[in-house]
């Protein structure tokens, strides 16, 4: 599962670091490194909550990674910090909302329909734009909305009526419409305060990490379950936090002011079709033809969207 993040850089300084050409590069050959390290994660997260309540593996997955990342907090050493921090805060929560339903989503419903299901995000941002920004979205855009959500209902129903399948398909959708929200709280408060975006990710990762232990704590009691010997755990737990989270953030960094907005955006909707090969080669899991169609059309209803976005950047600059 893919990690969120702030914008690293006015879209000018995006588009003016853009290639031309179809030829990939090394950052272009790195994005879609990224993708299918997401893509995989959706299988990581399945073979994890396996052996581990989802409370608990968001607490230990979070706070790893806060660990990790307390360095970056000297970046709050601004002078308007306190509300830099409660913007962030605001996001870290959010955040949490979204991964609370991804990872519930993901342990009740198959790797494969997750990974698609969770790309309806493009198709839900810029409906959360007019919603919440009061951006109104083009014909086109409206349309690839409609497509992608008819490719989710094929895809949600591939197999039949099933009730786990069910709860774990709408909680993905759920994090979907949250992604979408995010990308506009981000861009209403996340980027007021010139916080560097490490600092902002080290920021929600100790919100999230403190939201989930409250959430633990709530729904299981003070007593803390034995932690899994298992090295498949503990294999899928480094790869979540090492590779899903601090290298993909730290690539998309680096590939920001390197490459256009819409050759990074074409690169990671790949995520999902590579989520779904990966479960279904790594895991087992079995999609039909119908799964298979409903998938195609959230990603290439994902692809209009950015292609649309990616022509109204160019047009802007």
């Amino acid at each position: 599962m893919s990690t969120p993040s702030v914008a690293a850089g006015p879209k000018g300084a995006l588009g003016a670091g853009g290639r031309s050409g179809a030829r990939l590069g090394r950052v272009e050959w790195l994005l879609l490194l990224v993708a299918v390290i997401w893509g995989g994660s959706y299988s990581a997260a399945k073979v994890a909550t396996g052996e581990m309540p989802v409370l608990q593996f968001l607490v230990l997955r979070f706070g790893l990674t806060f660990l990790i990342l307390l360095p970056a907090l000297r970046g709050l050493a601004v002078a308007s910090w306190p509300a830099a921090l409660a913007g962030a805060s605001v996001l870290g929560i959010n955040l949490l909302a979204i991964f609370v339903c991804e990872t519930f989503g993901v342990s009740l419903t198959t790797a494969s329909n997750a990974a698609f299901l969770i790309s309806l995000c493009v198709a839900f941002t810029p409906l959360c734009e007019w919603w919440l920004l009061k951006a109104r979205p083009s014909a086109a855009v409206l349309a690839a909305a409609g497509l992608s959500l008819l490719g989710a209902g094929l895809l949600a129903f591939q197999h039949g009526g099933s009730a786990s399948l069910a709860w774990g398909d709408g909680l993905m959708v759920l994090a979907a419409f949250l992604r979408g929200v995010m990308v506009c709280m981000t861009r209403r408060h996340g980027q007021r305060h010139g916080l560097p975006a490490l600092t902002v990710t080290a920021v929600q990762m100790g919100v999230m990490t403190l939201g989930s232990t409250i959430l633990m704590v709530t729904v299981h009691g003070t007593a803390w379950p034995p932690l899994p010997h298992s090295v498949s755990f503990w294999l899928a737990m480094a790869f979540l936090v090492l590779l899903c989270t601090l290298f993909a953030f730290f690539v998309q960094n680096y590939a920001a002011s390197r490459t256009s907005p819409s050759r990074v955006a074409l690169l990671m909707g790949s995520e999902p079709m590579w989520g779904a090969l990966i479960a279904v080669l790594w895991m087992g899991e079995q999609m039909a033809l119908q799964g298979w169609i409903g998938g195609l059309l959230i990603v290439a209803s994902a692809w209009w969207v950015t292609r649309q976005g990616g022509q109204g950047d160019k047009g802007g600059a």
